[in-house]
Parts: C-alpha cells; structure tokens; sequence
C-alpha cells in the first residue's frame, strides 16, 4: 500500500502537505468524523479530495455557491479525479448525466447545494447511492452563533442520518471557539478531532485608514496607484458597487461592478475575466469570493465597513495566497453602520406577525386534512405573513427544533409534461414491474393542447400508484428522451404536532429567540468596531480572536505596529431637527398607500421605520411601495433613531 505521501504526489503533483491536511486526513481514514479550522487560501479542500481517492464509495460535498463548486471541479478534472456536481445552471441532459455517473460509481464525488435536498427527484435518487462521506464546506453556516447562518444547514445531521454516511467533514476558515464547539456537537465529532492549524498571515499587510464619505474616492484611487497588481474592492451595496466601478472606469482604471443583481451568466464572465487577469479591479458586494482562487491578489479594500470580523478576515484572507506581500486597506467611517444595522433591523419579525404564522399553520392544518398535515409554499407564506424569506426559514427550523412541526417530504404542486416520442411504442422498453403502472398512467393524464398533467389523487385511488412510483416512472421516461417533463412550485409537507402548539407559549418563545439573535448581530458589529479601535497588534489579535495563540504579538505590518491607532472621525450626519423636516408627510404617504392598497395590514411603526429606511419587506414588493417618495429616504440614518422619531410622530 502506497504511503499518504506518495499518493498525495502521484495524484496532485505535490511534494508534501500542508499545515493541518495530513492529520485530518489520517483521522478520517481511521474513520473519524473531523472538523478542519483552516485559514482561508490555506488548502482545506485537499483534505477531502484526497480522501475521497481512498474510500469505497460516493462523497457527497454540501457547498454554499456554484461558483465554488465549478472552481474546485476544474480542479479535480486537472487531476483525472472524477466529480460532478448537481446545480440549477445545468440542462435536463447535464443532470441525467451527472446522476447516472453517479449511479455506475464511476463519479466519486458529488457536489451539491443544501437546497438540492428538498428536490423529491434528488431524494429519490441519493438514497439509494451508498455514500462514504458527507463534507460540508463553509460549515459555520450550520451555527446560528457564526456569521452567515443558514437554517437549512441545520438539517444536514439528520440527512446524515437519514442516508446513514459513516463518516462527515467539516471545513471552514473562520469560526471561533464557541462556533467550533456548536458544529462538532452538531454532528458528534470529538474535541480531539478538531483540527487547527495557525491563523497568522506573515505577508498580509492590515492598514485602517480613518477618513470621512466624501473622500473614500479620492483615498481608494491612490491606494490603487500606490499598489499594482490584482484586487477587489468591497462594498456594501449594489448600488455602491455601480458608482464606484463607473467612476474608475471614467479614469481610465480597469474595473468592473459585480453584484447578486446581475445574471448569472454576466457574474461568470466577469469572474473568468478577472480570473485570467484581463480585469484588474472588481468592485463587489460579498456575494464575490467564495471560490475565487487567484494566488495573486495583491489588494484588498473595505471602501465599506464589513459584516463581521469573520467577514472581514475571510475577505481579506483573498489576498496573497502565493505568500507574496499584499496589502489590506479598510477605508474607516462610521458612517457606514446605520446601513449594516438597519439590515439586521430589517430581518427580525415582530410579534404579530410571528403569531399570524402560528395562527395560520394552526388554521391551514385543520383546513387541509384530519392526519395533522401541513402543506406550504414559501413565497406564499412569505406574502401572508409579511416575514422575509430567511427569517420565515429561520423560524420553520426552530419549530422543527422545539417538536412543533416535522418535515415529511416535499413536492413540486405544477407537474407537467409533453410526448416527444410515441408513448404507446415506448412501453416495449418499460421494465416488467412498472409495465401496469405504465398503462395505468397514460389513461390518467389530463391534457391542455400538449401539454399534459398526471392526476395523481386519481391515480392513487383507482389504481393504488403514489405520487412517487407515477413520478419514477415518468422520471425514467424522460431519461430516454420520450417526454419532457417540467415542475414547479415547490410545496413542503410537515407533520404538525399539536402537543406541542401551545400558541402563546411558542410565540413567546419564537419572539425571545429572534430578539435574541438580532441583539447577538448587532453586538457582532459592535465588537468589529472595537476590533478596528484597538492599539495592539491587529494581525495578533485576529488570529487570538479565531484561537490561535502562537501569532506573534507586535507583527510589524499593521497600522497599529506603526503607531497608528484607528480614531473613527466625527460623523457629517445632519442633526435630529434637519433630517425629521418632512417626517410627517413620508409617514402619512406610507401609511395612506398601505391603507388604500392592503387594508388588512397592521400598521406598526416599527413597519412604518422599514418603509422609510428602504428595508424591503413581502409587503412592500406586493403594494410597490418602492414608488413612493418616502420610500429609503433615511437609510443613512440609524434605524433606532428613525423608529423614536415615528413613535413620537403617532404619540402627538
């Protein structure tokens, strides 16, 4: 047997592992479910590449991004290692591809999103592939006390479970001691399989420059004058992204805006540009990074205040991966806080519309049968409750979590499909076992011109086939090319538990966790402050922040080292009496609309903040509030400050 070294060189040309690699993947080969803390650019994903060459069977890699699973694919195909992934980008034929690589054994990794599992199809089809090993990349989104939470992440235990994968992978780049701790728990990973390796980057040089709006423009050109080479320019805003990048562009700079609003197809282009160095300048919100494996950044600037010191490191972690001197600019302005809190602000349901969801699952399960059965759509449930779309998922989870409700499956409510082959000829090829259910359905199709829907209560009362047997056999259809077959409106079922729905009870519950967790993001931000206003070392105390007691404690190449301590200047923001001039004609504007367009709508002043700060909401989109004149006219304000300002509006 070859040794771990020798494969690591036949395989993927290296001549020895890096810090943290080889001992996590010794734990796994011994079969011990491992955490690896590595810092970004720094080779966690070897950990389970390498492994997956050794083991017998599927591994199944859970990654937040296409773009990062694309990147790591061009990888693993330069190795002759066989991978796919299964995404939203890809044709009917690419997927069917994919999954019969898969089936056959001949893909040895699979890369998916966590979403992929509330597919019926891919459900069907995952378990019944034996599966070695479940990863989970950027796995401090499954802690609610990490940055970038993600509920549906909670779930992938139980998919673990479920699928009975003996061995799990976590890998991320910034996680502290206690998100560390709540990932193991997570998925029974023992302490002594938590891998770290050290945080401190020698070659990365953290500069915080105090300076005013106004003057960031100006600042930023001369950075990038003084600093040749690759970088990316964070923004907060899409909006800011635009301006910025025309604004370069107007003299003569090669920069480009990238944001989550521009299409798919444009995003790719732009990032194959800057890959190949034909773009040097990407100005970007944080939806740029992840993925982005360019060893020759050699500049990255905050032109905005960051989301978080994990945020921060981890944008910052994007330069200098070939070990060269690069720099690391935060243009500091508290100017830009209120936005950063207003989101937080934003996310957080209030009271009755908590109790609006409770009262409506509790209605709705009555309403849809006697087995305690629930069915919902997101986007709908969304509009009825006026709670936004990660914060409504948020709050499902937790109802998982306190016993409330158990998901069952899901399905697509709209399936459809059109005969591209003749059917009757078709049933030469069905298996023997489905060759009655395969009758069975071609009398059950009710058709609008070609386009045909199987009747499935029908199907299932005159001829005992279930929704997934009719669907299996329409699924192997289309794999032959004989039909096209389309779904939509994704529809999740729970089992609700009503033991456990003691109304004011859980709704008191609910409201103290999401309070609970929007204090926790706010102090989040404050604590990223203090980070920036320290006045010792910084690259010392953000490796001390992640656990890594071992950097140095004077690094030399930060401003604080420098003797330059950060001192936010005074904000420019216009006082109370200036800025609450026109209060009065912005709220009664919203409140009219509101009254006019969705009667039914309680008209809160904490609803009546998010209209003026330009916090969308369901409600918002549904009466196009975004028309009116007051709509983000104070969203450089802070949140709290416009909310007392309203409340004092309706006490006069």
């Amino acid at each position: 047997m070859i040794s771990l070294a020798q494969g690591l060189h036949n395989v993927f040309g290296f001549n020895e592992f890096r810090e943290g690699q080889q001992q996590t993947i010794e734990q796994l080969l011994a079969g011990h479910s491992s955490l690896a803390v590595f810092p970004t650019g720094s080779g966690k994903s070897l950990c389970y590449q390498f492994t997956a060459t050794q083991l017998p069977h599927l591994t199944l890699v859970i990654s937040p991004l296409i773009a990062l699973m694309h990147d790591q694919l061009a990888f693993l195909n330069t190795k002759g290692i066989p991978a796919a992934c299964l995404d939203s980008s890809q044709s009917k034929e690419e997927s069917q591809a994919v999954m019969s690589g898969v089936r056959s054994g001949t893909i040895k990794i699979l890369m998916i999103s966590v979403e992929r599992f509330k597919n019926e199809r891919f459900r069907r089809f995952i378990k019944h592939i034996p599966i070695s090993m479940l990863v989970v990349d950027e796995a401090h989104c499954i802690s609610e006390w990490g940055h970038n939470f993600r509920p549906d992440y909670l779930k992938l235990p139980s998919y673990q479970q479920e699928l009975a994968i003996p061995l799990v992978l976590l890998l991320t780049a910034t996680a502290t001691r206690r998100v560390q701790r709540d990932m193991a728990q997570k998925f029974a990973i023992f302490p002594e399989h938590i891998v770290q390796t050290g945080f401190y980057r020698h070659n990365l040089d953290i500069d915080l420059i105090p300076i005013q709006n106004h003057n960031k423009l100006n600042a930023l050109k001369n950075i990038l004058n003084e600093t040749q080479g690759a970088s990316i320019v964070y923004v907060t805003q899409q909006k800011t992204a635009e301006e910025v990048a025309h604004a370069l562009q107007a003299d003569g700079y090669s920069a480009i805006a990238y944001h989550a609003g521009l299409d798919s197809e444009i995003r790719s282009a732009i990032q194959s540009d800057f890959m190949a160095s034909k773009t040097r300048i990407i100005v970007a919100t944080i939806a740029f990074g992840m993925g982005i494996d360019k060893a020759d950044i050699r500049l990255v600037v905050h032109f905005d205040l960051p989301k978080s010191i994990e945020n921060y490191s981890q944008e910052i972690g994007r330069a200098g991966r070939d070990n060269k001197p690069s720099r690391c600019v935060l243009l500091a302005s508290l100017e830009g806080l209120s936005t950063l809190e207003n989101f937080v602000y934003g996310d957080t349901p209030e009271a009755h519309e908590i109790e609006s969801l409770l009262h409506y699952i509790a209605t709705q399960t009555v309403e849809q049968n006697h087995e305690n059965e629930w069915e919902m759509q997101g986007y709908g449930l969304s509009q009825h409750t006026n709670i936004r779309a990660l914060p409504l998922k948020t709050l499902l989870v937790q109802l998982e979590l306190c016993g409330a409700i158990t998901p069952k499956y899901s399905y697509y409510a709209d399936v459809r499909l059109k005969w591209e082959g003749d059917r009757n000829a078709f049933a030469s090829q069905i298996p023997d076992q489905w060759q009655a259910g395969y009758q069975v359905i071609l009398k059950g199709i009710q058709y609008k011109k070609i386009w045909g829907t199987p009747h499935f209560e029908k199907l299932f009362n005159e001829a005992g086939l279930t929704r997934s047997d009719v669907l299996q056999i329409l699924e192997f259809a289309a794999d032959q090319h004989v039909l096209t077959l389309e779904s939509k409106a994704l529809t999740e079922v729970f089992q609700t538990h009503p033991d456990h729905f003691h109304h004011p009870i859980l709704a008191n519950q609910l409201q103290h966790y999401v309070e609970e967790k929007q204090s926790a993001e706010i102090e989040r931000l404050a604590t990223m402050i203090r980070f920036f206003q320290l006045d010792r070392c910084l690259n010392h105390n953000l490796a001390r922040y992640f656990g890594d007691q071992n950097s140095p404690e004077h690094c030399g190449h930060c401003s604080v080292c420098r003797g330059n301590v950060l001192i936010f200047q005074p904000s420019t923001t216009n006082d109370d009496r200036e800025w609450q001039k026109n209060l009065a004609q912005y709220v009664q504007e919203c409140v009219q609309h509101i009254k006019k367009k969705s009667p039914t709508t309680p008209i809160t002043a904490v609803l009546i903040t998010r209209f003026l700060t330009g916090l969308t909401q369901p409600i918002f989109t549904k009466i196009k509030a975004r028309q009116l004149s007051g709509f983000g006219v104070y969203e450089e304000q802070g949140y709290l400050s416009v909310l007392n300002a309203v409340k004092q509006h309706f006490s006069n």
